[in-house]
């Protein structure tokens, strides 16, 4: 029976994939994932399908009709599919199909490593997809300092929550770019960082 993999590739750059990782994808007829994230799989030999954020819905599709056909699918997860993967979308569209999943190092806990913050002791929030920044209101009083995925640029969601009455002295941190060579950490202000500029490949941390 055909099956279909949902793989964890980590933060980005090769050194955070597992052995586990590499083996569903080598064991596979049909790679589907990011550029960014095919590229950490040069030698692979089948069939890729290229992952935009416009064609989503219709490569997970196409990824359950080939699964259907016959083949053996991997689709690739930046960080871990069970977090603002493609682990939900999957589940949307099918839930009787063999699927496998392969867990990956998020860029979440590589933010935490970095700033030496135990995780389970911190608001754990994605807002990627989700059209509404008001959700991260409701976690930045309870005492614990809040890692979350931005659905924008960082400076764009410090300047929404200095506009929603968050105190511009507010301690943040962000970690931009994690595991690549050009990797930066920066911390400061709720102020300071939405005065500054950074990718969209960020993680930001409110104490």
């Amino acid at each position: 029976m055909s099956k279909l993999y949902l793989v964890g590739t980590g933060p980005g750059s090769s050194d955070y994939l597992t052995k586990a990782a590499i083996g569903a994808v080598e064991s596979v007829d049909v790679l589907v994932g990011s550029q960014r994230a095919l590229d950490l799989f040069p030698g692979f030999v089948g069939d890729t399908l290229v992952l935009r954020a416009r064609n989503m819905d219709e490569m997970m599709k196409k990824s359950i009709s080939l699964v259907d056909e016959g083949k053996d699918v991997a689709i690739l997860s930046t960080g871990d599919p069970g977090f603002s993967g493609v682990l939900k979308p999957i589940l949307n569209l099918r839930d009787d199909l063999d699927i496998e999943v392969i867990p990956g190092i998020s860029s979440l806990q590589l933010a935490a490593a970095r700033l030496q913050l135990p995780w389970d002791q911190a608001n754990l929030l994605t807002l990627h997809g989700k059209g509404n920044s008001h959700v991260i209101l409701d976690y930045l009083d309870n005492g614990k300092p809040t890692i979350v995925l931005p659905d924008f640029r960082v400076e764009k969601l410090a300047q929404f929550l200095l506009e929603n009455g968050i105190h511009l002295e507010r301690k943040v941190a962000v970690c931009e770019r994690l595991s690549y060579p050009d990797e930066r950490l920066f911390k400061g202000t709720l102020k300071e960082i939405a005065g500054k500029e950074f990718s969209y490949l960020c993680v930001m941390v409110i104490y």
